[in-house]
């Protein structure tokens, strides 16, 4: 593989199935548009107008073609921004949606804090180089893991084509075609960043994300690892896979069931048994409500714990005579 930087994580339970140098800080170019859109779908209406500015339309680079004077749709602009690269698309919704693009890019920078983005840093909504604009590929993925859990970003980024603005607009990521199970994805180009994409792929109930930074063979790398993560991994829920039995003292039954919190999922190599043990108490006192917590599920790899899940208990018991209440205290 020849690229800077690359990352395979899986969204479900948030594991990296490979790196390269994935802490690396390195030019993004246009992948900063998954933040410009993300940032836009939690502050602005898609059904707001926009008028196209003379400075947004002459914005070097990549281009949706807005022009001057006419009035634009927020989602016709997302459209632009995420199939077309359109960095004209990017400043109009910046300002539309901030008032100003330093105000927007304020934005942008709070919300790659918020999920946790430590090595990246937004000078602009487009991703022109910048003296302070980098990103790292781990960073990359915990955003489009953000975005993919975004209904109407999932619902922009997935079209292949689509009708805007008087227009048909071709999505860039040719991934959706290329790769089976490809759900979405962000490219991106500068002379210096080179081809950077991001891109998300679902199969076997399992969804991955996949950057690469400074990677003249994208498009084949992606394929490439997702093939090899899907042959090499399996996702398990937990919840639906583990339960444990925990007595019941003075209770309206003898045993309640302790499982996995909803959403506890863990991914594992093929073939390879879970090493998994649970702490929870030799016995509960009545009354249970269901959902309380119970105790902790440990996944442990060579001796060291590597994740930890919440075990709650399935179901209730009451007491059964409620002149027993008094009886434990």
């Amino acid at each position: 593989m020849q690229a800077k930087s690359a990352i395979v994580l899986c969204a479900d339970d948030g594991s990296t199935l490979f790196s390269k140098n994935a802490d690396s800080r390195c030019l993004i170019a246009s992948t900063t548009k998954l933040m410009t859109a993300l940032v836009c779908l939690e502050h602005a209406a898609f059904d707001d107008s926009v008028t196209a500015q003379a400075r947004h339309c002459a914005v070097e680079g990549s281009s949706m073609y807005l022009k001057a004077g006419e009035r634009y749709t927020v989602r016709e602009l997302l459209l632009g921004l995420l199939l077309s690269s359109g960095n004209d698309a990017a400043l109009a919704l910046a300002e539309h949606t901030a008032g100003s693009v330093p105000a927007f890019v304020g934005l942008m920078n709070q919300k790659a804090q918020a999920l946790g983005m430590r090595d990246t840093h937004f000078d602009n909504p487009h991703g022109l180089d910048a003296g302070t604009h980098y990103s790292t590929a781990r960073d990359l993925a915990r955003l489009m893991c953000a975005c993919m859990e975004n209904p109407a970003f999932r619902s922009l980024d997935s079209q292949r084509t689509a009708s805007a603005a008087g227009q048909t607009l071709i999505n860039h990521n040719k991934l959706l075609s290329l790769c089976p199970g490809c759900v979405g994805g962000k490219t991106g180009y500068t002379k210096a960043a080179g081809r950077c994409l991001v891109s998300c792929c679902e199969r076997e109930g399992m969804r991955l994300v996949c950057v690469t930074l400074s990677d003249p063979d994208d498009w084949n790398d992606h394929m490439r690892l997702y093939d090899r993560a899907y042959e090499g991994y399996v996702l398990h829920d937990l919840t639906a896979e583990l339960s444990f039995d925990v007595p019941v003292i003075s209770g309206s039954r003898e045993i309640v069931q302790a499982i996995p919190a909803p959403g506890s999922k863990l991914v594992l190599p093929k073939g390879r048994d879970s090493e998994l043990t649970a702490e929870l108490p030799h016995f509960v006192f009545a009354p249970v409500s269901a959902g309380d917590r119970a105790g902790t599920l440990l996944y442990w790899k060579d001796g060291t714990i590597l994740a930890r899940f919440p075990l709650v208990y399935a179901e209730e018991a009451t007491l059964a005579d409620p002149c027993m209440k008094y009886a434990h205290t």
